[in-house]
């Protein structure tokens, strides 16, 4: 029996590649019993490698497939076939939600779509994630990441001002559609507690990118002035980018006046009056970057970012990725989990970021073989009550 805030709460993963499945890891973390429903040949993200993981059973999954499906069981229906296709209703009769990432109307025909599974199961809640929502000029397209990087605007603010616009090295349009699916469906949940019926909810990887322009969105919304690629420099606040060091790079975040006066003790630079409050700064940010970056070659990127710390300059290192997993920091968080000793088909992963006072993780770095578990998913669902 798992445990966490979500403990008791059953979910039906009908989805596959990143959203949809980030949405199930974290409903997993935090302690709901997610199924995670594929097609014979599975997940295509069990194939996306190299690198591969080797399970006991002699298959292997891709690392990819491991970093967004632990926790979950696994059970291969084809929901194609009449009777597979029955089974799998009995299922979600007895789940609390239903998480699905087919393109729009694509479910209807197999009577796994809201309206008809909601007649049998009316507190059902039914997460779909689409690249552009069940409605609009655009609902019928395919959504990927990068694409819809690419139309949201994102790209077009990352990268440097003469080079090419630049995807976020992560597929952030899933991996925060999956993050606000997480959001819907506990609200929903909370909802249902007062309405006793479930609902439908619509994600779209293009909203979410949209709607979380931030405040670039907000500067164009309120001077009419389209944001531009600045690099690592930020559009509101100077200096606020990435400066070399005699060995390296170190970024500086200065947030506001007090902090750039402490900047120009340290690396001892002359005042200038046109630079005391950030409105100036921003407007002469290249000159502003010019002096800087001649006062901060001269130094050892540990021992300027250790000069800024002591007067509480915000600064940091630029780290690999296996700099940041070894991080003081983050081992003194345990955001690794260590493989188990006694499994050597399972590696280390990451822990959801989130801390509670009062209640614990579901914490594993396990992931499901392809229809494992069968059994137990099976007779644990059936019935429309569980």
């Amino acid at each position: 029996m798992k445990n966490g805030p979500l403990a008791g709460v059953r979910v039906v993963e009908l989805a596959r590649i990143l959203a949809g499945p980030w949405a199930g890891q974290v409903l997993s973390d935090l302690g709901a019993e997610v199924v995670k429903i594929e097609c014979p040949s599975g997940d295509d993200t069990r194939q996306w490698g190299p690198p591969f993981i080797d399970n006991g059973d002699g298959t292997r999954d891709a690392a990819y497939f491991h970093s967004t499906n632990r926790g979950k069981k696994s059970r291969v229906i084809d929901f194609r076939d009449a009777r597979e296709n029955a089974e799998l209703q009995e299922i979600i009769a007895g789940a609390d939600v239903l998480i699905e990432n087919f393109k729009v109307g694509g479910l209807a025909k197999y009577g796994l779509d809201y309206e008809s599974l909601s007649k049998t199961n009316p507190r059902l809640i039914y997460c779909s994630i689409t690249g552009f929502g069940q409605f609009g000029p655009y609902s019928s397209r395919s959504g990927y990441d990068f694409i819809v990087q690419g139309m949201s605007g994102i790209m077009d603010l990352t990268g440097s001002p003469g080079g090419q616009p630049q995807k976020i090295g992560v597929a952030y349009a899933d991996i925060l559609t999956g993050l606000y699916s997480v959001i819907g469906i506990q609200a929903a949940l909370l909802q249902r507690d007062q309405t006793g019926v479930g609902q439908h909810i619509d994600m779209a990887l293009f909203d979410v990118m949209v709607g979380t322009l931030a405040n670039q969105a907000l500067n164009y919304l309120a001077s009419e002035v389209n944001p531009t690629r600045l690099g690592n420099a930020h559009p509101n606040i100077v200096p606020y980018e990435v400066y070399p060091t005699r060995d390296g790079w170190l970024i500086l975040a200065c947030g506001n006046d007090a902090q750039y006066e402490r900047v120009t003790q340290v690396l001892q630079i002359a005042a200038d009056p046109r630079f005391v409050r950030n409105e100036g700064r921003v407007h002469h940010r290249d000159e502003v970057r010019d002096i800087i970056s001649a006062a901060t070659q001269i130094w050892r990127r540990d021992d300027l970012l250790d000069a800024f710390e002591k007067v509480g300059v915000p600064a940091g290192p630029i780290n690999t990725v296996s700099q940041a997993l070894s991080d003081p920091q983050i081992q003194a968080r345990a955001m690794v989990i260590p493989a188990p000793q006694d499994d050597p088909s399972q590696v280390p992963g990451l822990r959801l970021p989130i801390v509670f006072s009062g209640a614990k993780l579901h914490s594993t770095t396990a992931v499901p073989t392809l229809g494992n578990d069968e059994t137990e998913a099976a007779d644990a669902w059936h019935g429309p009550n569980g």
